[in-house]
């Protein structure tokens, strides 16, 4: 027994050597805690909490409310042409002389600024592209300077170059349009200049349609003159079914809607003598709309297939929507789309400036008056 106490005793005394020697550590029974499954709640949050994690990307527009429409916050607009995905387009702002890239789903990007003197309703009045544009790509523009009007031409990356000059350059009635009707002929529609006797003047250009041929920035061929009497100017727009064109504008005693046939026959389709402010217009399916801006209307004028008469008074398609529109233009995949002026047309603090869709379901004209209030 004596010996089995003594193995015990050393037994003892080497593991409390061991437990000294190797740092172990010694646990105190009477401080342990009974096993439990109730979670530990977490320390109180500091008083300086870690920043959020960053937000993602919001959605274009970033800055403006352009619900419905292809862009928004921008410019009073002038001259509008729609891109060929139906998507996209350039615009042009009057008194900024930029034309800006915009589309549906991107950021606007400005392609380029020309300048201009954007004092009365001139500045950048209309652009154009070449009919061959993804060959030379040549823009043309109708635009103020400090003396005159005038069209120039502006190759990607160049400088503007003078056309034609000497357009008269008034406090009023500046604005004009620009639209090619061949391949090698551009139209030019320019407003009196606030002074109705120039429209009829031949030896002015104020007031006039005039046609150039093969626009170039050497050696140019002189215009002709197309029709006479054009008071404010409006807008060009073509029926490609029977080759008629269409002009629109503004004179003393009322606005109206004029037709030239391919054999250059002139008539007067619609007068307007209450002068609703008529402007842009597209022709499509029989109609040529037209946009009034003092009245934030889009109207469609329609026309008989087989004689051209108007067969009623013109139908109401667009009201206040956008508000005051000036550039009316057909896209690719039958719709219309209008640009708006509200900046200088006195609502610049209550509706922004856009590009928008005359028919937001899509699907083209025409619509009925129900399917648009």
């Amino acid at each position: 027994m004596s010996v089995h106490r003594q193995s015990r005793g050393v037994l003892v005394l080497l593991c409390a050597a061991l437990l000294v020697g190797s740092g172990c550590a010694r646990f105190d029974d009477n401080q342990s805690q009974p096993f439990t499954t109730q979670p530990e709640m977490a320390p109180p949050p500091s008083e300086d909490p870690p920043p959020p994690p960053p937000l993602p990307g919001q959605p274009f527009p970033k800055v403006c409310d352009a619900k419905g429409v292809m862009q928004g916050c921008l410019d009073s607009t002038s001259g509008l042409i729609m891109g060929p995905d139906s998507k996209s387009a350039l615009v042009a702002e009057r008194t900024t002389g930029a034309v800006k890239e915009i589309a549906t789903n991107a950021e606007p990007k400005v392609k380029l600024v020309i300048p201009v003197d954007a004092s009365g309703d001139g500045g950048l009045m209309d652009i154009v592209l070449s009919p061959t544009y993804a060959q030379d790509k040549l823009m043309y523009a109708y635009v103020s300077t400090a003396s005159d009007n005038r069209i120039v031409r502006i190759a990607d990356g160049d400088v503007p170059k003078p056309i034609l000059t000497g357009i008269p350059k008034g406090a009023t009635n500046n604005m004009g349009a620009l639209m090619f009707t061949s391949p090698t002929t551009l139209e030019l529609l320019t407003g009196d200049a606030g002074d109705p006797a120039q429209a009829t003047n031949p030896g002015s250009l104020a007031g006039k349609l005039i046609r150039i041929e093969q626009p170039t920035t050497v050696d140019q061929a002189p215009p002709t003159t197309a029709l006479t009497g054009i008071g404010g100017a409006g807008g060009l727009c073509v029926d490609r079914a029977d080759g008629s064109q269409y002009v629109t504008d503004r004179t003393p005693t009322g606005d109206r809607l004029q037709r030239i046939t391919k054999d250059s026959v002139v008539s007067t389709v619609w007068t307007w003598p209450d002068k609703p402010g008529i402007a842009g217009c597209a022709v499509t399916d029989g109609s040529v709309l037209v946009n009034m801006v003092n009245t934030k209307q889009t109207v469609a004028v329609r026309m008989a297939p087989d004689t051209g008469a108007v067969t009623g008074d013109p139908e109401v398609v667009r009201q206040d929507t956008h508000g005051h529109a000036w550039a009316l233009k057909l896209s690719p995949d039958g719709n219309v789309w209008g640009a708006t002026i509200n900046r200088t047309s006195g609502d610049a603090d209550k509706v922004d400036d856009v590009v928008f869709p005359l028919f937001p379901q899509g699907g083209g004209f025409p619509r009925t008056n129900a399917e648009n209030t």
